[in-house]
C-alpha cells in the first residue's frame, strides 16, 4: 500500500471516530462505535463512562475499548465544579450509577452517588476556607438523565439548562439506560 492510500485510509478512519456536526444546522448528533456495526450489538462486559465537561461529551467505554460517544449538557455555564446546593454546578470526581428509572419529565434518570466522601472534603474544606457560606448545604440528586419532550435541541445548541445533572437527548439517554446499570463508574471532568 502506498503513503497515498495509506493516508486516505487513516483520515476515513480517524474522521468516523469524530462527534458529527450538520454543517448546515450545527445539530451534533452520537458518534457510535459499534452501533451501526452489525457485529456488536452493544457494549461488551463492563463498561463505564466517562464525561468530559470541556467537550460536553459522554463517552463509553467497555471491556473492547471506546464504545460510543454522545453530546450533552450540564447546568451553569460556567462549568465550575459543584461547591454546594443550589449553585447549578455540575460535580467533578468519580461516582457509581446507584439506580435508573423511567422519568415522567426527563424521559429517563441515572442516579449517581453524589456527594462522596470526596465531595464532602471538598465541600468542608471550603467552608473552612470561606468560598462558601457557613450555613450552605452539599446537595444531591445528581444523575444522567433526558431532557423535556420535544426539546432535544438544547443540546444541540449547547444550552446548559439543568440544576447541575448531566442532560442529554431522549433517544441518547434511553440507549445508555439499557445497559448502564447499578455500580457503573461514572467519571465527571473538566
Amino acid at each position: 500500500m502506498d503513503m497515498k492510500n495509506l493516508f486516505i485510509l487513516t483520515s476515513v478512519f480517524l474522521g468516523s471516530s469524530l462527534l458529527a456536526t450538520d454543517v448546515h444546522t450545527g445539530k451534533r448528533t452520537a458518534i457510535n462505535k459499534r452501533f451501526s456495526g452489525t457485529l456488536y450489538k452493544g457494549p461488551v462486559g463492563t463498561i463505564s463512562i466517562i464525561i468530559d465537561k470541556s467537550d460536553y461529551e459522554l463517552n463509553v467505554y467497555d471491556d473492547k475499548g471506546w464504545y460510543a460517544t454522545y453530546p450533552v449538557v450540564f447546568g451553569n455555564s460556567s462549568l465550575a465544579d459543584k461547591k454546594m446546593e443550589g449553585d447549578k454546578n455540575t460535580p467533578e470526581g468519580t461516582y457509581r450509577i446507584t439506580a435508573k428509572r423511567v422519568h415522567e419529565k426527563w424521559c429517563r434518570f441515572l442516579s449517581i452517588d453524589y456527594p462522596t466522601a470526596a465531595d464532602r472534603a471538598k465541600f468542608n474544606q471550603r467552608k473552612q476556607r470561606g468560598e462558601i457560606p457557613a450555613n450552605a448545604r452539599i446537595g444531591g440528586g445528581i444523575g444522567i438523565h433526558g431532557t423535556w419532550p420535544h426539546e432535544g435541541f438544547v443540546i444541540d445548541r449547547y444550552k446548559n439548562w439543568t440544576l447541575g445533572c448531566i442532560s442529554m437527548k431522549n433517544e441518547d439517554v434511553t440507549e445508555i439506560y439499557q445497559f448502564a446499570g447499578a455500580g457503573t463508574t461514572v467519571t465527571i471532568k473538566k
